[in-house]
């Protein structure tokens, strides 16, 4: 038999994954392989939670690979070259790998694929992350989407999920291949071990992915219209970490998902699908618009009046010191988890851009570092999004009240009171606005801020002061736009 190159990537799991199944229905025999290039990520370069994911969850494929008589043989280097001698090595005809969709990475690929067909061998990539990739769905006049609604539409026509295929229980592989780097000398995981709370709950892996999965059809996809919205509650799936280091297809979960109807209604399937196509948008708009990862998508914000904060309020904002207990939770939530609920992350994004007038940039680059599932993708258009800077963005002058955000969807308080325990012993009203009785306050929580960093009402005139002029100078200079029809 022949010998192929497996290259796993952000596809970290055995079954669902075409570039397995492409090398072994070519009747290679395989050799599974990853190659540690941060540099040859760029922007795309990943931070330190999710390296702390990604340590065990290529410890977790490797479990997988030796239970099936393989092995995980890991390099360090970069990608071109590194991938090129390990193939003279074990005599390789054939490199495989799943695409990923950053920019650098598309580029650095891109240069993979042409280095390696130029030594003479096969080098093939395959759709292992999406359901639609981004070349695949076009506007009526043939352009890309930027809105997401039309492009759903047309994900609707096409809605086909690939039928699941299970990885067989024995791997062919040759009888010598090059060893290569015990995982633990790619440094991924933290010294100091500061992610020490992340795993009380998570399991990365396929393992852990699939029981997430069955947790979130038997538990929380019934009522996940109106729970995915309440922090208090567990009703989000809690796949993104998953899904973003591959280790469960999306294809799958859809088709599962799918699967319920009759038994769960229509509502909660469609809303749940949607967000899987939220997800396939967000890949689409940075293939296309690569300059998104730096700069406004609409441009006519390069004029904005962004605050200069200064070290001691950033860090208030980074650490959960702000004020104004919801933002604090979410920020101390991220902070021991890895992970914040999306509400939250709206609301503590909305805070810094809008109340602080903060550049989105700030808060993207720190999500970046401390997410366990920051995707470059989801990441640069949420914050767009909340900024009112992006595609199908929330206009800048709607400014989330973080306290009638809280009353909201943390009606009892608790998600407050879970992160921000100190005031747990206030009424519900105090939890979500404790410097309206400053003395209370003091006597349960004297550590905590007597007041918010920046006073809402304050906060918020000043951005809409800053909006306004930036619409003016827009005007003035004729680029004042609206969203074209084209792009619908």
């Amino acid at each position: 038999m022949t010998v192929a190159l497996v290259w796993f990537r952000n596809d970290l799991r055995l079954d669902d994954n075409p570039a397995l199944r492409a090398a072994l229905d070519g009747g290679f025999e395989v050799v599974p392989v990853y190659v540690h290039d941060p540099d040859g990520e760029g922007l795309s370069r990943p931070g330190a939670a999710s390296d702390a994911w990604r340590a065990r969850s290529l410890a977790a494929l490797d479990d997988e690979l030796r239970r099936r008589g393989a092995a995980l043989h890991a390099f360090a280097g970069h990608a071109a070259p590194t991938l090129a001698a390990v193939a003279a090595a074990c005599g390789a005809s054939a490199v495989f790998w799943n695409r990923r969709y950053e920019p650098d990475i598309e580029a650095r690929d891109a240069r993979v694929k042409r280095e390696l067909r130029e030594q003479g061998l096969q080098a093939e990539s395959f759709n292992g992350s999406l359901l639609f990739e981004p070349w695949t769905l076009r506007t009526g006049k043939g352009g890309p989407y930027k809105v997401f609604t039309p492009f759903y539409r047309a994900a609707l026509t096409r809605w086909a999920p690939e039928a699941p295929w299970e990885a067989p229980e024995r791997l062919p592989v040759p009888e010598e291949a090059p060893h290569g780097l015990d995982l633990a000398h790619l440094r991924l995981a933290p010294k100091r071990g500061w992610d020490g709370g992340f795993w009380s709950m998570w399991t990365p892996g396929e393992a852990g992915a699939l029981e997430a999965l069955e947790a979130h059809l038997d538990s929380a996809l019934h009522d996940y219209a109106n729970g995915r919205d309440r922090p208090d509650r567990a009703g989000t799936s809690r796949l993104s970490p998953h899904l973003h280091f591959g280790e469960i297809a999306v294809s799958r979960v859809a088709l599962a998902v799918e699967a319920q109807r009759g038994r769960i209604a229509d509502t909660h399937i469609d809303a749940f699908l949607r967000q899987l196509v939220w997800r396939d948008f967000a890949a689409h708009l940075l293939h296309h618009f690569p300059h998104t990862v730096h700069s406004n998508l609409d441009a006519r914000f390069d004029g904005f009046d962004w605050a200069s904060p200064n070290r001691t309020t950033l860090e208030s904002w980074r650490r959960g010191r702000t004020g104004v207990p919801i933002v604090d939770a979410g920020m101390r939530e991220l902070w021991c988890t890895g992970w914040m609920h999306n509400r939250v992350r709206m609301i503590v994004a909305s805070y810094l851009c809008k109340h602080m007038r903060v550049h989105w940039r700030v808060g993207a680059d720190w999500f970046a570092q401390t997410l366990v599932d920051a995707d470059l993708a989801n990441n640069v258009m949420g914050w767009q999004w909340v900024a009112g800077t992006g595609a199908d963005a929330a206009p800048y002058f709607r400014i989330f009240n973080p306290v009638t955000q809280a009353e909201r969807f943390d009606p009892h308080g608790d998600y407050v009171a879970q992160w921000l325990p100190e005031l747990a012993p206030l009424p519900v009203p105090l939890r979500h606005a404790p410097w309206r009785d400053p003395q209370r306050l003091a006597a349960v929580a004297p550590s905590y801020p007597l007041q918010p960093l920046v006073d809402l009402a304050r906060g918020r005139d000043d951005a809409l002061l800053a909006y306004r002029r930036m619409r003016n100078d827009a005007s003035s200079a004729g680029t004042d736009e609206t969203d074209d029809e084209a792009y619908r």
